[in-house]
């Protein structure tokens, strides 16, 4: 955990501020914000769409039946590491073609996404050496490799899970601020009938 821990924080000094503050700024406007992901990525969308609905925002998860029509000016934030998964390749291409304002959370910046994006937060997530794609999990727990691996949470994509959900959670806190919303307006919010 610890190994993960200077992974994570290494990351966190490389996020560019400027685009942090823009995405704050896009959260709080008034607005319907949808979500959208997919894999484990899509689960921490999902998360993050919870986390707004708790903290008073409008939220919707994409492909949900209950998700209302998106119109003009709503934000869709898009959680994908690679920013090019097919399905939320589409999803992004749709939402701006629907006149959505396009917020991305990624690992590159660069990507099909990336490139139509209104905002982009960069989680970077180095690429392993060529030769370290070979070391997979189970070599490494066969032969006992687990110090030896560098970046152990990049390989599997998990530094970027793992950043996003601390990410996402920051956001929220700091949403809570700007909005003046207190643990009890959360607690109202919170599912009563599971």
């Amino acid at each position: 955990m610890r190994i993960m821990e200077e992974e994570i924080r290494a990351l966190i000094d490389k996020i560019e501020p400027e685009n942090v503050d823009l995405f704050l700024s896009e959260m709080v406007k008034e607005r319907r914000i949808y979500v959208a992901g997919a894999g484990r990525s899509g689960l921490i969308g999902r998360a993050y769409a919870m986390r707004l609905m708790h903290v008073g925002l409008e939220s919707y998860v994409v492909g949900e039946t209950v998700t209302p029509a998106m119109r003009e000016g709503d934000a869709v934030v898009i959680f994908s590491g690679s920013g090019e998964t097919n399905s939320v390749v589409d999803i992004a291409e749709t939402a701006k073609s629907l006149g959505g304002y396009l917020c991305l959370i990624t690992s590159h910046k660069n990507s099909t996404i990336g490139k139509i994006a209104d905002c982009v937060v960069e989680l970077p997530s180095p690429t392993p050496p060529e030769n370290e794609w070979e070391n997979t999990f189970e070599i490494r727990q066969i032969t006992g490799g687990y110090k030896s691996a560098s970046l152990p949470l990049a390989s599997i994509g998990t530094l970027f899970e793992t950043s996003a959900m601390i990410f996402s959670d920051a956001v929220i806190a700091s949403i809570m601020e700007v909005n003046l919303c207190g643990i009890e307006d959360v607690m109202e919010r919170l599912n009563n009938i599971q």
